[in-house]
This record gives structure tokens, sequence and C-alpha cells, in this order.
């Protein structure tokens, strides 16, 4: 994905801002020796803040960075959506997503039609997001704006919610903006106002919300692309485009906006003319000529949805639709419009339109009270009445009872000796599971990766990426993952491929990676696991409406898109003259043929192969032939299937070069890649096939260990090579020239618990947000939330997000959900948790004295020699749980307690036991070992 983020910047920044970038040296400094910061903080907190534990016992970031002042809030930016000392956290449910900034103001991302920001900040059109408040009694004020002025602000970061707490000596404000746990498209405000006072006071809250929409618009990607004008501008004239017009709702109980585009000039049009022909001209490797585009599908989105902005509990006193009049050229933190009441008419305010509602309020002596707003937007399937009576009636619980949810759902991971765990377990499903969004072109929620590719290049992709970010919620939340399962089924094509990536409302991103070679190993993979690990066969028989096909709405079931998905493998992939899988323009590694192959790209092309797709295809065709033979017994195309995983098994062993297996094939003229140079790519793959002997595993881990994990952090993709350095230069270490990338090194923590389990938790742990808080305090992306990948200690910028010569810096380096999704689902491997058709396999050598893996599907637990662990599938049957463990502790075990009944257990060599017994959803399997005399 990094090259991709390479070739779209440098096409969209242009060689002159290039050249310009390239003089110029400034970054922030990433230390390689742990902080200055507080030594009673708790592990992972950073010069940013620290970690908490908030009023309902979920973890809490409380951020007290002055960014106005202090050099270490500053990144080198690109201009774009953050300012070079914003810092942004995720308030989120199911449907809407917030951006919390930290100077105090939201933005609100809305996806239907298709993504983009509801309130962009704009100073010059007197858009500033929302989310903020004023506080008057026509004397003082106070603001929830930060401007860094005022020593009493707080700043919180919660699960679910962005808090702000604010004071002077007459009075305080505490402004907490959530989003209610579930699907509804709303945010609540609620704001508690105390007098300090001896006397009573009369004062006024003035509520904030913006209008002007900013789309991730692909359209001004291609055009910035062709040179007229930056991706940003563009955006940001086509949110000035609209007009609005504000109704009020009820009496005096809120307003409600809509939106209207005004259209593009002919210049404009021709200019967009002029883009397209350009490509179809001279297409780059980055994107491919602009197709035609399907019946219903777009670029851009031109119907936006209603905004509102609602009193929950009380009528407004005042109330304005002029955030030019209220702003004025004071701007946020100084309102010139706070002087007096706002009003009671709406005015014509052209494109400076705001929601703003005033609440007067009589406070007695000491006396605090709380008011509530409600936020939102009205997609299709929603209506404005029903969500304001709902939100009426429970307003004042909707935080309590979205935090208990929230402590509920979800998988858990608990180390009792490193009790940052559990707060990071906890935290990253949080953030998981709010970057859900809607798209209502495949009428699913996804798990978009987000970061630069969808905030920037306004791009969901790849197809890999969701996938990826679904499998932690197999054991907590299967309708998510069916949901991803069933968005990337519809995008199945007729010939078994999957676009590389969707842009705007349903249209394949025109990127030349969309002849990519193993995006339906991902999906064989996640379907595989899905049904072996819930149970759920009849997913297979559900029937998909194609999307993306030339016989669009054609249906077929889940069970025939997968073998059309293996077939496409087999038949249009294919193999190479080694026997090994082919990779086209790109495997997991979208960038390697743009850089190491550019001499002879058309060969490269048409007869490259990849390492890493046979290694990966050995492990996901045994998957799939598990589930074949789990769900059809019998069947002769799992035989096909297993036969075709022993074949890259063994093409993938002949590939061994003494150290490590070679990374691809580019072709006759360039021969291999990878022979010379460690490349972490295929390697965990190819054990995880069985493709090594037991001696190859023990020096391959060597090897990995020595090469590739000198740093703080996880290992690097790339050890420091021939490879690395006849393309890098000096500038190595980032990116896809030996970055750290969580989402290589899940596969590598799954492949060492089987192997080493003391180095696998290691490196689980190094890859983790406190890890890299702990190693890099002054970075401020890495603490609560993180980039896809990091700068190793090659770089001259450790511990920092890309670094390129043309690119000082980065351009969104947080909110990208590998930094999440990848240290859930690897703990998980940390067990050695595998499915099978009989039922599950655990390897429990973690050398841990106590910890507990909780979920609702499955658990296990581990307090002082005791072992424990529960099966709770959707189908009902009798199901076979194999543990492993070292045979100095298999030897104390001599029965077993298996829902609640002493049994026998059943032993195997090499540490090895066996229990077995009825669990379903309704009544789990339950085991328990039981030390003792045989």
């Amino acid at each position: 994905m990094e090259a991709t983020r390479r070739e779209f910047l440098l096409k969209t920044l242009g060689v002159a801002l290039a050249s310009k970038l390239q003089a110029t040296e400034v970054w922030p400094v990433a230390k390689e020796t742990k902080a200055a910061h507080s030594r009673q903080a708790p592990y992972g907190s950073s010069n940013f803040g620290t970690w908490i534990e908030d009023e309902f016992g979920l973890p809490a970031f409380e951020y007290t960075c002055n960014q106005t002042i202090d050099a270490h809030a500053v990144t080198q930016l690109q201009p774009g959506i953050l300012a070079p000392t914003e810092h942004i956290h995720q308030v989120g449910n199911d449907r809407i997503t917030a951006l919390a900034s930290n100077y105090g103001h939201i933005r609100v991302r809305q996806d239907e039609g298709c993504p983009k920001f509801l309130n962009d900040v704009d100073p010059e059109m007197s858009q500033f997001g929302g989310g903020l408040g004023y506080l008057t009694d026509d004397q003082e004020s106070l603001t929830t704006y930060y401007d860094g002025n005022n020593p009493q602000f707080e700043r919180i970061f919660g699960v679910g919610y962005f808090r702000k707490r604010v004071s002077n000596k007459s009075y305080s404000a505490e402004q907490t903006i959530s989003a209610p746990f579930g699907d509804d498209p709303v945010l609540i405000s609620e704001a508690t106002i105390t007098n300090h006072g001896n006397v009573a006071a009369t004062v006024r809250w003035v509520e904030y919300w913006g209008c002007q929409p900013f789309q991730f618009s692909y359209r001004a990607a291609i055009e910035a692309m062709a040179g007229i004008a930056t991706q940003t501008k563009l955006r940001r004239e086509m949110g000035r485009r609209f007009s609005h017009r504000v109704s009020q709702i009820g009496s005096m109980k809120g307003l409600l906006e809509a939106k209207h585009f005004e259209g593009r000039s002919s210049s404009e049009e021709a200019a967009w003319e002029r883009a397209k022909a350009m490509l179809r001209m001279n297409p780059n490797g980055f994107t491919s000529p602009v197709a035609d585009l399907m019946p219903g599908t777009d670029f851009e989105s031109l119907d936006l949805p209603q905004t509102f902005l609602v009193s929950l509990d009380g009528t407004a006193s005042a109330f304005s639709a002029d955030a030019g009049v209220f702003f004025g050229a004071s701007g946020p933190a100084n309102p010139a419009g706070l002087k007096q009441s706002l009003g009671s008419q709406i005015t014509d305010s052209g494109t400076r339109t705001g929601l703003l509602l005033e609440r007067t309020l009589q406070l007695a002596p000491k006396e605090s009270r709380t008011i509530r707003f409600l936020y939102g937007y009205v997609p299709e399937g929603f209506a404005l009445d029903t969500l304001i009576a709902k939100y009426e009636k429970n307003a004042a619980s909707v935080l309590q009872d979205s935090s208990r949810m929230w402590k509920q759902k979800g998988m858990r991971f608990d180390v009792p000796a490193e009790p940052w765990v559990k707060r990071e377990a906890t935290w990253n499903h949080y953030y998981l599971r709010s970057s859900q969004t809607f798209d209502d072109f495949f009428g699913e929620h996804i798990l978009n990766q987000n970061g630069f590719y969808q905030y920037t290049m306004g791009f969901q992709g790849a197809a890999r990426d969701p996938l990826q970010h679904s499998l932690p919620f197999l054991f907590s939340d299967p309708e998510i993952v069916r949901s991803v399962l069933r968005y990337t089924l519809k995008e199945v094509r007729d010939d078994g491929s999957l676009p590389y990536g969707i842009v705007g409302h349903g249209v394949v991103a025109p990127m030349a990676s969309d002849n990519a070679s193993d995006l339906p190993l991902w999906l064989i993979w996640t379907v595989s696991e899905y049904v072996l690990a819930t149970r759920d066969v009849d997913f297979l028989n559900e029937m998909i409406p194609a999307r993306l096909s030339a016989t669009a709405g054609r249906t077929d079931s889940v069970r025939n898109l997968l073998e059309r998905c293996y077939r496409h493998q087999v038949n249009d992939v294919g193999v190479g003259q080694h026997g090994i899988m082919r990779m086209r323009v790109d495997d997991w590694n979208d960038g390697l043929i743009y850089t190491w192959a550019q001499k002879a790209f058309k060969e490269c092309a048409e007869t490259s192969e990849s390492v890493l797709n046979s290694a990966m295809a050995a492990w996901v065709y045994d998957e799939y032939a598990r589930l074949l033979d789990y769900a059809v017994p019998n069947s002769t195309l799992g035989k096909e299937v297993r036969a075709s995983a022993d074949h890259h098994r063994e093409a993938t062993r002949a590939q061994w070069n003494g150290k490590w297996f070679k990374r691809a094939w580019l072709g006759p003229r360039l021969g291999w890649l990878g022979d010379t140079t460690l490349w972490i790519e295929p390697q965990p793959w190819a054990i995880l096939a069985g493709a090594t002997t037991d001696a190859e595993t023990r020096e391959l881990v060597q090897t990995i260990n020595d090469l590739l994990r000198s740093g703080p952090l996880g290992a690097a993709q790339m050890s420091d090579g021939p490879d690395m350095r006849s393309v890098g230069g000096t500038n190595v270490g980032t990116l896809e020239l030996g970055a750290i990338w969580p989402s290589l090194n899940q596969t590598l923590v799954w492949a060492l618990a089987g192997v080493d389990p003391a180095m696998a938790w290691e490196e689980w742990k190094r890859n983790t947000l406190a890890s890299h808080a702990d190693a890099y305090p002054d970075i401020w992306y890495g603490v609560w939330s993180g980039n896809d990948s990091y700068n190793s200690t090659l770089n001259k910028h450790p511990g920092g997000a890309a670094n390129e010569p043309f690119f000082h810096g980065t351009d969104f380096p947080v909110l990208n959900l590998h930094s999440h999704a990848c240290a859930l689902y690897s703990a998980s491997k940390l067990l050695g948790l595998e499915f099978t058709g009989e039922g599950l396999n655990l390897n429990l050598r973690l050398p841990l004295d106590s910890y507990r893996f909780d979920s609702p599907l499955v658990g296990v637990a581990k307090n002082q020699g005791r072992l424990e662990g529960w099966y709770a599938p959707s189908r009902s049957g009798t199901w076979t749980v194999r543990i492993a463990l070292p045979e100095t502790v298999a030897e104390k075990f001599s029965h077993a307690e298996v829902n609640g009944k002493r049994v026998p257990l059943k032993k195997m060599p090499n540490g090895r036991l066996e229990v077995a017994g009825m669990g379903s959803a309704q009544r789990p399997l339950r085991w328990t070992l039981i030390e003792g005399v045989v």
C-alpha cells in the first residue's frame, strides 16, 4: 500500500513542490531512547499525555500537550485535512465516524453516497467543523475551542467520546461529545455548566456545528495528477459550491439543513475531460485510464443528506444559521457574535452557513446544570422524528449505556503481569469497531483501511485490507465479519477476480494495481476461517448479488463464488516457470515491481512469480480444503484444492537458499529478488504452510531475529542488503524499503508462536501502540492510533511515518486500522488458536504465569497453573479441543472437567492433550485441566 502512497503523492504534489520539499529538512526528532516523560505515567503514555481509567472503567487518554507552543507537536504535513499541530481522536459507532481535534472541534464523516466530511474546517468560509460550545454571561466567556491560552483546559480522548473541560474563576463548562453505541447516525453533545460564584447568574450557551462538506473525491485526485490544482484545493472548492437551506424543527426545537450543489463551470468540466484524456494517452504506473462509469456509480456525491441540530431537553432561546456573522473576524476562539443573543431569524448566509442554537440558563450559586444536543444526518432508512424521540427519552443515559456496551463487547486479552495489555486490547477493539461506516452502493458496513488511503487518496482498499480488519470479530461479533464478507463477495467479477479498490460511489479504482494477483486468496481465507470458527455452514448457501460484474444483479451462492475465486487463482493467475504463483503487477507488496522492475516492467508483469503468493496459497488452500471437508464431505473440489496446496508448498520449498526463502522472480532479465537480502513477507507463511523442515525453521527464525529484529519496534520488512540499497540509496528503512509493518508482523507472531513462544510474545508486544509510545514519546501518532508502517532504525527518522526524498513527513499518519486490528488477531495466535473440522487446536506454550483470552466464541485462561477454556459455536455439536503444552507441564494433568463432569484426559506424545464435549452458543463447551496422579 505504501508504494501506492508514493506514486500518488508524486503525481499530486508535482515536481516543483517535491524538489522544494527535498531541499528542506524538518522533522520532529524520534528518540530511540526512552523518554523524559513522567515515570509515574502508565506504560505506553507519552509526552502528549497519559493513559487513565475513566468513570466507566474504560481506558482513556488524557491529552495534556499545548500544541500551540510545544515543538514536539509539529508534524510536517502536506497541505490537506490536518494542520501541522493537529492531533485527532476517533469518536464513532457502527455508522458515524467523527474526528475530534486537539483544538476542540469535530469533523463528522459520512459514507453514504461517497465518503466525505459533513462539516469541513475552512476558516476563510467561517467553517470550523462542529462540536464547539460557548458560555457567556455577557461579561466574561468560556469556549471549548482550544487556542492554548487557557491553562484550565482539559481534553480527554475516551471510548466513544471526546470530553473538554474549561473553567475560569466564575464558571466551568464540561462538554462531552459521544457516539451512541449502535448504528444511529448521530452524536450527543452534553454540556455541564457550573456557577462557581456566590450569587445567581444568567448565562447563555451557544452550540455550533458547521455545514460545509469536504468530499474525499477521487476525481480531484485525478485532476491533481493532471496538474489542474492540488486535490485539497479542488475538494474544498467543491464543498464551497454547495448552497444551504436551513429551516426550523418544531417551535424553537432545532435546525435542519439541506444542501444543493450549484454546479461546475464549463471550463472546469473541460479540465476534467482533459485530465481523463491525459491518462488515456499517458497512463502512469499508479493510475490507469478512467473507464466509462457503470450506471449508478460516480466519483462524487451531489445528493448529500440533511444535517440537523436539536436541543433535546428544552427549547432553544435563540438560533442562527449565519456562521459568518457569528464568528466574524475574530474566529472560533472569541466569536464576535457572542456579544449578543443570536436572535430568532434565519437569514440567507450563503456558503457561510452553520447550525447555532442558544440556551439561556438561570444558575443559582454553586449550581450545575446539564443540557444536551443531538447532531446528525438523515440517511435512507432513518427518520428525523424517530431519532429525536429516541434520544429525548434516553439522552441522559446514552454515554453510560454506550460505555457499558463497549465493556461487554469484543474480545479481551489480559496479562496481569503487564496490565497495559488489557487496556490496549480494549482500546483497539473500540477503534476498530468504531471505524465502521455504511456503503449504500454495496448495502453493507465496511471496515475501510482509512488513514492516508481514505482521507487523502479517497480510496477504499485494497480489497485484502477490510478482510484482515474483520478477523478479530470472528471471536466476538460475527455479524461484522459477515457484512465485510458480503461486501467483498459482491465485488467478485465474472472471472473470479476482485477489484483492487473502490472510490466514490461504487467506482472501481482506476489503478494499474487492479491486476493484483493475491486478492482472492484473502477472501477464501476469511470465509473459510469464519465458517470453521462459528460453524455457520448456512452462510455458504447464502445468495450474493453481483455489483461489479457485467451481469450486475445476478446472484450466486457464497460456495460457488469461492470456487470461482479459486479457479481464477489457478487458471488466470496461474504459475510461472518455477511453478510459483505469478505476481502480475503486485501481491501484498503493491510497490515491488514499480520499484525494482522499472527497467523491465512489461516483462515482469507478464512473467514474474511471487514466493509470498505460493507460501500463502499453500496455507490458504489447506484451510479451504478443511472447510470443504467439514461442510461438503468427500468433495472432489476438496481433493483438488489440497493438491494445489501441496504444489505450492513444494514450489515454495524449492526457493530455500540455505538461510531464508527468496522473495520473487522478476523475469529472465532481472532474475531473483530476495536471494541476497532477507524479505520478511514469505517467511512466516512458509513456516505456517509446512514448507520448512525443523532444522530450516530454526535457522530461519534465528536469521530473522539477527537481521530484522534489532530495533525497539517489531521486525523490519527487509534486511539491510543489496535489494534495499540498490533502489533506496540513503533513504532506507521506510515504506517497502525496510519499514515496520503490523500487517506483516501479525503473521510473524503467528509463525513464531509455534516455534519460539517467548520470541512470539516479545514480537507481539513490540508491535503495539504502547511499545511505539514508549520508544518514541515525542511522536504523537502511534500513541492512541497509528499508521500502517513506521520507519525502522535504518532510517534517519526512526519511528516516524513515510519519509520520502520528495515527501518530508507524512500526510495522514493515523487512524489506519492495521495499527489496531493486527494486534487483536495475532493475540489469538499467541495461543496457537486454529479451528478445524472437529473443533479447535491450542498451543499453550506462552511463557506467562497468568493470562486470559476472553470472547463470546472462544476463551482460554491460565492462572497459577490452572488451565481452562470454552467454545460456543453457532451450531451445536461434539467438539474436540487439542491442546499442546510443554511436556513437563502436560505431565501434571491427569483428568479434565468437561461441562461440569470429570472425564479421563486423552494424552498423546510431545505434550499433547485432548478433550471433547458438546457445545453451542447457548451452552458452551467448557473444559478445565485438573492436576493429579494418573
